[in-house]
């Protein structure tokens, strides 16, 4: 099943003679349940189609729909609804809140909703992450590779349609990168969900179900992996 469309999108920063395309006329679909690597060399376009993804940045042309919804025809109240439910973001640098501990951090979108916390999948996550002993820990208690878990279960918590991953492993060592991909390929198994990382690790990449290269704002690649 389709979770994911685009069609044609662009996005110009600039006008004029100053005009810089960042992405040009892209479109692809993801499948429900795919783990999609996205590669290329820097200033390719890659952090620009992840901000579109999540609905962060507004392209100047195109469609983008998620689970049927065309998120920018959305007004700016209702798509900032849309991402919190149904798009979940992990950072390179964590972008925990200081002040609070690991269970306010990772149940903070369901807060800010207005919804109500499952303990028994809060718990489900914690432990899969094994952050059951760190609840009450702030996140200047926490190892990196901790914070980053720690931002996975709050990409989780609402149990969205898609999960997308910024450079996830970026800013950690390589024991912590490979457990962190280890744990985000457990979560595309077990929950069926759908995984898209932005990724310069080659390493990475060739774990996903699926590799699309941009250069230049174009999908230059877009090649399923056979195992």
């Amino acid at each position: 099943m389709e979770i994911l469309r685009i069609e044609h999108l662009s996005k110009i920063y600039g006008s004029g003679d100053t005009a810089v395309k960042a992405l040009d006329d892209v479109s692809f679909s993801v499948e429900k349940g795919q783990f999609v690597a996205i590669i290329g060399p820097s200033g390719s376009g890659k952090s620009t189609l992840l901000h579109l993804l999540g609905g962060v940045d507004r392209p100047s042309s195109g469609k983008l729909f998620v689970d049927q919804t065309d998120i920018y025809n959305l007004n700016e109240d209702k798509l900032a609804i849309f991402r919190r439910r149904q798009i979940g973001l992990i950072y390179q640098f964590y972008n925990l809140i200081p002040v609070l501990n690991v269970e306010e951090n990772i149940t903070l979108p369901l807060l800010l909703d207005h919804q109500k916390v499952v303990p028994d999948f809060l718990n489900e996550i914690v432990t899969s992450l094994s952050l059951q002993d760190r609840l009450g820990h702030l996140p200047n208690q926490l190892s990196g590779g901790q914070q980053q878990r720690v931002s996975i279960g709050r990409a989780l918590i609402n149990n969205p349609a898609i999960v997308l991953a910024d450079e996830p492993t970026g800013n950690l060592d390589s024991k912590n990168s490979e457990e962190i991909m280890t744990l985000l390929r457990l979560f595309n198994k077990k929950y069926n969900q759908t995984l898209i990382v932005i990724t310069h690790d080659e390493r990475i990449a060739l774990q996903a179900d699926r590799i699309i290269t941009i250069a230049d704002g174009r999908i230059a690649k877009d090649e399923v992996i056979r195992r």
